[in-house]
């Protein structure tokens, strides 16, 4: 008789893929979206700022209270690496506690109902075989483990240790194997993926990547997640530009502009370099520019908090995330003089303002232009609005558009299209797909 098996993934986009690997393993089990009628309840946590690890916190004690008897309650992840001595003696709920070791034997731990916390950290690979969910057309590729940076507000370098890249040859039978299956748009996604393979002897690790994807007959689509500053070369930025295949979209959470803060934060680049890098980006042809900025780190005073705003206000992200600091241990930010709650709210609201400001602009001036689009479905607006995603944006994370025209041709769910944007209503575009 089968059993039911609910897993929630929390927090990054790597922490999907190795979700999608103990779906893998777990392959016997139906999968259910109700928790209530689950055999097995896995939860995969994020331990990086305070808010991920609250969210984390709730969602083990809101599964647990209405879990049936005699279920498994699983809980592995960055929290449950980071804090293992602590969860285990104030979550007796759980069943089993696993960290970010151990996602290729979570049957053999079930099986088992033990606990496990491997030294090192376990990075897929092309032998994996993950169940990809939420797409039947993209898939997050993983191309490495751990960062090599300092940045003194982050922990992770602290319980995912220092970088360890997936040999070239393993991405690839990797991608391949997905094409067999159907998938055609592909995210690459690490830590800091335009360091990539420099651990294992690779000068430009990310540009050989790019154009080893580029000869795979069947990728459609591609794009590379979370560039470092210091580590992102020009010659990248062209290689990107270039490709037939890759598309033009920098993601390079900067985190400041004001040379003193970078420096405090620890961030390799000062202000000018890392303005010459974003002003190199947007001068490529139809680029497109996310980046995330912290406010409220120490030593930010009012004066360089507004500096970053009237950056903010005069580049124009294409999109820009907005995080307020958060004071973790282990970070080397950890025990500088804070600044108040109350400011560091007041500042994000400002900055955040300013960000859905130029997010909005930066859709407006897509009014009128023609977009390689995916249709996903019906969308949340309307049964006859479809919910379209251009493949130029990063999935689920850039957002959609809506299609209210399709020329009262037949639609067929993730496919390309061509789509012509005729509108902003409210925060998303309006479009009509072209005849094919």
């Amino acid at each position: 008789m089968s059993k039911n098996l609910h897993l929630i993934s929390l927090g990054c986009t790597k922490n999907l893929v190795d979700s999608e690997v103990m779906l893998g393993r777990l392959k016997e089990y139906t999968l259910t979206d109700d928790v209530q009628s689950a055999d097995v309840i896995i939860i995969n946590t994020c331990g990086f700022i305070d808010a991920a690890k609250q969210e984390s916190i709730s969602t083990i004690l809101e599964a647990h209270e209405v879990r049936k008897e005699d279920s498994i309650l699983v809980v592995s992840g960055c929290l449950s690496e980071r804090y293992r001595e602590e969860l285990a003696q104030e979550l007796p709920e759980v069943d089993i506690f696993t960290g970010v070791g151990d996602y290729a034997k979570i049957d053999e731990l079930i099986a088992k109902r033990e606990n496990c916390f491997s030294r090192s950290v376990y990075l897929v690979n092309e032998n994996d075989e993950r169940i990809i969910t939420g797409s039947n057309y993209h898939a997050y590729i993983k191309i490495s483990e751990g960062c090599n940076q300092v940045c003194s507000f982050c922990a992770i370098p602290s319980f995912k240790g220092k970088l360890r890249s997936r040999p070239l040859a393993s991405i690839i039978i990797e991608v391949q194997n997905l094409v067999k299956q159907g998938y055609y748009d592909f995210s690459f996604v690490s830590q800091d993926s335009s360091s990539y393979g420099r651990d294992i002897g690779y000068q430009e690790g990310l540009i050989d990547l790019i154009e080893a994807v580029e000869a795979i007959e069947g990728v459609a689509s591609a794009r590379v997640l979370y560039l470092y500053p210091s580590t992102t070369s020009f010659a990248l930025i062209d290689t990107i530009a270039a490709s037939p295949i890759f598309q033009t979209y920098y993601d390079m959470p900067i985190q400041h502009i004001d040379d003193a803060m970078l420096k405090t934060m620890k961030r390799g680049f000062g202000e000018s370099k890392t303005l010459e890098l974003l002003d190199y980006m947007r001068s490529k042809e139809g680029s497109f520019i996310r980046s995330a900025i912290i406010v409220g780190h120490p030593s930010e005073t009012q004066e360089r908090f507004e500096k970053v705003c009237d950056f903010v206000q005069d580049f124009g992200f294409d999109r820009l995330s907005v995080f307020e600091y958060s004071n973790e241990e282990t970070t080397k930010a950890h025990d500088m003089e804070q600044i108040e709650e109350s400011i560091k709210a007041q500042r994000a609201k400002k900055l955040g303002d300013i960000a859905m400001q130029t997010n909005r602009k930066a859709l407006e001036k897509l009014i009128g232009t023609t977009m390689q689009v995916v249709i996903q479905g019906e969308s949340d607006e309307h049964a006859y609005l479809l919910s379209a995603r251009p493949l130029q944006w990063a999935f689920e994370i850039d957002g959609d558009i809506l299609i209210n025209d399709t020329q009262d041709k037949p639609i067929e769910y993730g496919v390309i299209y061509q789509a012509q944007i005729t509108q902003l209503a409210g925060d998303r575009l309006l479009a009509s797909t072209l005849l094919q």
